[in-house]
């Protein structure tokens, strides 16, 4: 099969690859570039567990193939932290507990991440509608609203993007 090239900045380092036309994102960031944060769930885009953020917007990388990211900008749970110092929203999950076996919670970080850039103080409705599409199979989620209220608060406080 041929390959094409493919030029994608990933966590602020741009990275050149070949990869297949078929290859899906989420594989080209775990199995390409050793990114295994990203976590492979149902490989159907229902669990968000592969989320990642996509020139500013949360999406299933799962359902995106790594061809559709050249030239574009992928955040992936590993570019959360800068400089030592933890992402407001990877703050809220340790603050408030909102993990437990931790499968979901890359997905969950990523989708809270685009979400409180565009919303800064999100009720907790639209904290249940932004995460409707990422799956948790151990809590209740009552933890991971919390911790994207902490996120959301700590982010208005600290005028962090």
């Amino acid at each position: 099969m041929a390959k094409f090239g493919i030029k994608v900045k990933v966590n602020g380092v741009e990275r050149a690859a070949e990869v297949e036309p078929r290859l899906l994102l989420v594989h080209f960031l775990r199995e390409n570039l050793r990114l295994t944060g990203t976590h492979v769930g149902c490989d159907t885009s229902h669990c968000g567990a592969c989320t990642v953020v996509l020139d500013g917007r949360a999406i299933k990388s799962c359902s995106v193939f790594a061809v559709q990211a050249d030239g574009r900008e992928v955040l992936t749970v590993e570019g959360l932290e800068q400089d030592g110092k933890l992402h407001a929203i990877q703050e809220g999950f340790f603050q408030e507990h909102g993990l437990q076996c931790g499968f979901c919670t890359p997905g969950m970080l990523m989708t809270g991440y685009a979400f409180l850039k565009s919303n800064s103080n999100p009720t907790e409705d639209e904290i249940r509608n932004a995460i409707a599409g990422n799956l948790c199979r151990c809590t209740g989620y009552v933890n991971i609203v919390k911790a994207y209220q902490y996120a959301a608060a700590k982010l208005r406080e600290g005028g962090e993007k």
